[in-house]
């Protein structure tokens, strides 16, 4: 079997910035396990930071929290959606400046706690892995409590990459997923619980870097069990294509296959709904259809920022290969694809 990838694995810690702020040598390549320090410099207004956290189940339910210092602006989002009743809560706050906002510089480096009357939300790492707690009231008048503990086993790998645009434009992103997670969300005090009954895993993307002001970019992400595996997909495109380095992997039972090959997404930008393809069509390594069952449109405009997303969630189905050459079929594994563009 050739090498899945030509970028360069990190096995130590470093910086991400030299003392200018720019992109460090040795900081470029990806590693199976967090090991830069994201110490930002640069220009204000570039600086992008970030913890995501999606907590899926195979029922098709979600918890996702975003916590973000985009610089000139802080958002903090909580959302529940169900699948089955296509129904998606969600209460949002946005904090001018991002005043009072403190995130670590290495993933799981630091807890992170916020709270307001109407929305509360802390990420507190433990030797055990992550526990999300969070309570928000919506001026819907929908009520949600959420406790959940994201494990991380022994030895499971994860992956992080930095992309490189240029010397002064980079991203670092650090993404895990098929972490087996263990907890409930309460919604109008109806309990959903996430564990291993019904495949309740935990997807982190944790992002720093400084980025151009117009963006484009895919990212596809799943978390779940095929037959006796546990399966995560990990896969980006467009921010990513040209730079000679991918955000693109599989982690099977916890054992990661870097992909250092540009996916190819095709999807139907008149309608999200239709199903997506995703392919690496040189190695064949990917060869995935999405079949969205839910899609989230978001839209905002806020003068000379914007921001346009379409997030679907749906079904993967179709074969991948690791770097060990085995084929893994895939059917049904639930998580979602999603199209962005910004101005920011």
């Amino acid at each position: 079997m050739p090498p899945t990838t030509h970028e360069p694995e990190l096995t130590h810690p470093v910086d991400l910035c030299t003392m200018d702020g720019r992109l460090a040598p040795e900081a470029r390549g990806w590693s199976r396990t967090p090991l830069h320090r994201c110490n930002l410099g640069g220009p204000w207004g570039r600086r992008k930071r970030w913890d995501y956290w999606a907590v899926t189940n195979r029922g098709g339910q979600v918890l996702a929290i975003t916590y973000a210092d985009l610089d000139y602006l802080g958002l903090v989002t909580v959302a529940f959606l169900d699948i089955g009743t296509q129904r998606w809560t969600e209460h949002a706050l946005a904090i001018p400046g991002a005043l009072g906002f403190r995130q670590p510089d290495t993933v799981g480096g630091a807890d992170i706690q916020f709270a307001l009357p109407s929305l509360a939300l802390s990420i507190i790492e433990s030797p055990e892995g992550t526990r999300l707690r969070t309570r928000f009231r919506n001026i819907a008048g929908r009520k949600l409590e959420a406790d959940v503990l994201v494990t991380r086993p022994a030895g499971h790998e994860t992956l992080s990459v930095v992309i490189p645009w240029s010397e002064s434009r980079f991203q670092f992103t650090s993404k895990h997923n098929s972490r087996p997670a263990v907890g409930h969300v309460t919604l109008d005090g109806d309990v959903h619980r996430f564990d291993a009954s019904n495949e309740g895993f935990g997807c982190l993307d944790y992002g720093r870097g400084l980025w151009p002001y117009r963006t484009v970019w895919n990212w596809a992400a799943a978390s779940g069990r095929v037959g006796e595996r546990v399966v995560g997909l990990q896969f980006g495109g467009k921010w990513t294509d040209g730079t000679g380095c991918t955000e693109n992997a599989l982690c099977i039972d916890g054992r990661l296959t870097k992909i250092g090959e540009d996916l190819e997404f095709a999807y139907d930008v008149t309608d999200y709904r239709r199903p997506w393809t995703i392919r690496a069509k040189r190695s064949g390594l990917v060869e995935l259809r999405f079949e969205p069952a839910y899609e989230k449109v978001l839209d905002i405009q806020l003068g000379a920022g914007a921001a346009q997303a379409h997030v679907c969630f749906g079904h993967f189905s179709g074969r991948v290969v690791t770097e060990s050459g085995e084929t893994i079929e895939i059917a049904h594994l639930f998580g979602w694809a999603e199209e962005m563009r910004a101005r920011w």
